[in-house]
């Protein structure tokens, strides 16, 4: 007989997201090693391990820990810093001469601290992450208890960070090096976008993350401006530029990726590529709408992100999984492009795969990580409920997720953080906000 579990969770809803469209009902996971263990009959399971730890959840769906396939998680420190501007402005004008003023090591601690913060309790368990000192990114995470994807930036102009794209390059690989042990940790290349990367350092990028199997998580055909200045600079579209030099593959991961032609959305299929769609960002910038259902009927993956909180203002996947949800149909005309259920994919499973993580989570099926979200249906603004899945989607909010759970260690018990310290973030922002604030 197997050992005794260290932890049985029961739910009203159990939804595993694999096999697709499957909501389970007196069923319970068991976690043992911080692993799924078993999904099976909750009153037999009860019965073989009677002594085992239980967490039952009467009113709750438990789900598979979310994934943001893109943020900036350390520019939650500059939300709300400079809103409703187009993007390269707010970017030049706005951000930049910010991140020159502020951004440091222990900025980029402070502020993940404070997302990871933000994400645990939205129900988010991985984060695809792109910034400066990836290593203290990688710190806050760890010492969080929180899955993160780190991105290897690379720009061809000086920052804090580093001096030129040979440094940014030297230095990011040195930090994959030093942490690449730490079972919570993964990596990508992170050239920032074709508009700030040459020729030269995107061809040592695909070399870099061939040798290394990890993806290339990039922004690109963001705006219509970006397109056009490719167009005069290189006498090709970014896409094709990239296609060109050999960036094109299982292991690209293009954010936004908003505007794209037919062709396009069939090369990134034919390539085996995924996109990171980034609504409420895109919206807010109005940098414009992502062809979504056109991507995924072309066979596209892709996953939903939240950028970071400088353009979001929040990083909250439940907004983007609803929000996905509905500018698809919008954008389609058709009121069944991303259902709920390709919706609740797109926010576990579909990123997990452009990480390359899907064996590991993104699901709850036996082997997997056990990494989980327990979101509470039962509030009266949920009520009545038909049909769970819908209300992750179109009807919950990121405040009904009251316990998460990462590699089977609780970081949220009853919208309790137990791995931060929310006083002490709290403290730490109001410090921040008063070093940053523009002084008149």
């Amino acid at each position: 007989m197997n050992a005794t579990p260290d932890l049985i969770l029961t739910a009203r809803y159990i939804i595993p997201v694999r096999p697709a469209g499957v909501v389970l009902e007196g069923h319970a996971v068991v976690v043992r090693d911080g692993r799924i263990a078993e999904v099976g009959d909750a009153q037999a399971v009860l019965q073989a391990y009677p002594a085992a730890p239980r967490v039952h959840l009467p009113t709750h769906a438990l789900i598979p820990g979310l994934v943001n396939l893109h943020t900036h998680a350390s520019m939650v420190l500059m939300r709300g810093l400079a809103d409703d501007l187009p993007l390269m402005e707010w970017l030049t004008q706005h951000i930049w001469p910010a991140e020159g003023k502020h951004v440091s090591d222990e900025f980029v601690y402070d502020g993940t601290m404070l997302a990871c913060a933000e994400l645990i309790r939205g129900g988010v368990t991985c984060m695809n992450d792109m910034y400066f000192f990836p290593e203290h990114t990688a710190r806050a995470a760890t010492q969080a208890g929180m899955r993160a994807a780190v991105g290897l930036i690379c720009l061809e102009f000086p920052t804090a960070y580093a001096s030129d794209a040979q440094d940014y390059l030297r230095k990011g690989l040195a930090m994959r090096d030093a942490w690449r042990h730490e079972a919570l940790l993964s990596f990508c290349m992170a050239p920032h976008a074709p508009y700030t990367v040459s020729d030269r350092s995107f061809e040592q990028i695909s070399t870099y993350a061939s040798e290394l199997e990890i993806p290339v998580h990039i922004h690109v055909h963001e705006t219509e401006d970006e397109i056009r200045q490719s167009l005069s600079q290189y006498g090709v579209r970014p896409l094709e530029r990239l296609h060109r030099l050999d960036l094109l593959g299982p292991g690209l991961i293009a954010v936004h990726a908003v505007h794209l032609d037919a062709a396009e959305m069939a090369l990134l299929a034919e390539q085996g590529c995924h996109v990171a769609h980034c609504p409420s960002s895109n919206l807010k910038l109005a940098s414009g709408i992502a062809p979504v259902a056109a991507l995924l009927e072309a066979g596209v993956n892709v996953g939903l992100g939240t950028d970071g909180a400088a353009s979001n203002n929040r990083l909250d996947m439940f907004e983007e999984m609803r929000l996905g949800a509905l500018v698809a149909k919008a954008m389609s005309g058709k009121p069944t492009s991303v259902p709920a259920q390709r919706a609740l994919e797109m926010a576990t499973i579909a990123p997990a795969r452009a990480l390359g993580l899907e064996q590991e989570i993104g699901s709850i099926e036996p082997g997997k990580s056990a990494d989980l979200a327990a979101v509470n249906l039962g509030e009266l603004e949920l009520s009545p409920c038909y049909h769970p899945m819908s209300h992750l989607v179109y009807a919950a909010g990121r405040d009904a997720v009251t316990d998460v759970w990462v590699r089977g260690q609780r970081l949220l018990e009853a919208r309790r953080l137990t791995t931060l310290d929310s006083g002490e973030l709290a403290a730490k922002a109001q410090q921040w906000q008063i070093k940053i604030t523009p002084q008149a």
